[in-house]
């Protein structure tokens, strides 16, 4: 039973709250927050963005490994409970507790509003699970991406991106055109409440960058993959009919990052 004095998570938001104080600690050291030496009187510190800091688990081991953390909740419900559990960090300028959607939060102008003077920052969340796609979409093709991001997903999503074994996704892609995935470990359904059907994963996106576009565009890229995925079970020359006849045999999750990058077309 819950506590009556407690918000019900809610289920129309994908509210599974994080109970694990071990999964905690693991998602802190896959993050690798650096806290620099005082320079001048100052600590440099790092900034992290969480999404839907629910009932703060997460958040208080955020801001006790030394980070300044902005924290973006959609449920109103959550706001007061967390400004009182954290009404000195709020006041201290240590955690900024945002209500509102992370899907149109901008971080870019927060940081120039609030005059925060950074240039890097790392996404670390126990995320919703239905709006995985377009959160990494989001803050991945950002004009202000962040360095690296730690996320709660569900196991089989996390498994689709990292996958090596020829079962490319338009998802996959994706995430390794920016960044390095890479699966930390499972997590068990029982470490949540409410605890969900299946069984989640932590998952980190290492040095998240545009490099990989810096002799293509980036759009013209993702048209074409995006066209090939079209109907990823047929050949592609059938979904890219201007394809030079070998590489018109192949299917879509066939082909590699490197493949697409370097995909030829015929010349009109």
């Amino acid at each position: 039973m819950f506590n009556n004095d407690r918000p019900r998570p809610k289920k129309s938001l994908g509210q599974n709250f994080l109970i694990s104080q071990r999964v905690v600690a693991d998602i802190i050291e896959t993050a690798k927050l650096a806290v620099s030496p005082p320079r001048g009187g100052a600590t440099t510190r790092e900034i992290v963005l969480e999404v839907g800091p629910g009932e703060g688990i997460l958040t208080k081991a955020l801001l006790d490994a030394g980070a300044k953390v902005i924290a973006v909740e959609k449920d109103e419900r959550l706001i007061s409970e967390l400004e009182q559990k954290f009404a000195k960090e709020i006041a201290g300028g240590d955690l900024f507790l945002v209500h509102g959607d992370i899907l149109n939060f901008d971080i870019g102008h927060f940081i120039r509003n609030q005059r925060l003077g950074i240039r890097n920052y790392k996404l670390v969340a126990n995320i919703p699970y239905y709006i995985t796609g377009e959160l990494l979409r989001k803050f991945l093709s950002a004009k202000h991406q962040p360095s690296d991001m730690v996320l709660m997903l569900q196991k089989e999503v996390a498994e689709r991106i990292v996958t090596k074994d020829g079962r490319e996704s338009l998802l996959s892609l994706s995430v390794k055109a920016y960044g390095t995935p890479e699966y930390v470990r499972t997590v068990k359904k029982v470490c949540f409440r409410p605890m969900p059907s299946v069984d989640s994963a932590l998952l980190a996106i290492r040095n998240i960058s545009r490099n990989f576009f810096s002799d293509i565009d980036e759009e013209e890229f993702f048209k074409i993959v995006k066209q090939g995925f079209a109907h990823k079970r047929k050949l592609l020359g059938n979904n890219i009919p201007d394809l030079p006849d070998e590489y018109k045999k192949w299917r879509a999750e066939e082909l590699t990052l490197g493949n697409w990058r370097n995909l030829p077309r015929k010349q009109n």
